[in-house]
């Protein structure tokens, strides 16, 4: 079934990158390669993918990964701007320095999703992770390169940088 699962995954991602619709035809070499491409990745990587597959079942899941794109984009966007007035500004106002940051996300899946989303996110990058526990005690820090760093206190650090993803990989992910 997982593997399937990331067929039809692989496949839809292949479809949307190379676009195979062309002046109104539709380009059947692209497609089988596609095919092709999707059963290779299937059979290669099931295993290395995370073992929450349900994501990718539930369609209230995908409403939410589909809501969370524009946001995670929006925050993408206001952090260059961000950067490229750090990087322009005469005196260059940058207080770098990494940070310990608390997350409430159990999944594998949801701690990686968030760890992805901190590190494209300009201006900050995700340096190492700690887990302590399992299951519910579970306790996940990440340490967090931040180009200014507003406050070396955990949960400040946490509220500026991950808490505005957490709640939609939470939705998502658990």
């Amino acid at each position: 079934m997982r593997r399937l699962i990331y067929f039809v995954l692989a496949f839809v991602i292949w479809m949307l990158i190379a676009w195979p619709f062309v002046d109104g035809r539709v380009d059947l070499q692209v497609i089988v390669a596609g095919l092709i491409v999707a059963f290779i990745v299937a059979i290669l990587f099931h295993e290395i993918l995370p073992k929450e597959h349900r994501v990718f079942i539930s369609p209230v899941r995908v409403f939410w990964a589909i809501v969370y794109v524009p946001v995670f984009f929006y925050y993408v966007i206001k952090a260059n701007l961000d950067v490229v007035y750090r990087a322009l500004h005469p005196q260059m106002p940058i207080k770098p320095g990494i940070v310990k940051i608390k997350t409430t996300l159990k999944t594998d899946s949801g701690i990686t999703a968030l760890a992805n989303s901190i590190t494209l996110t300009p201006g900050t990058l995700t340096v190492d992770l700690t887990d302590d526990g399992d299951g519910a005690s579970r306790e996940t820090y990440l340490y967090v390169h931040w180009i200014y760093v507003r406050s070396d206190d955990v949960e400040q650090a946490t509220k500026h940088i991950a808490q505005r993803f957490e709640w939609f990989i939470k939705k998502i992910f658990e």
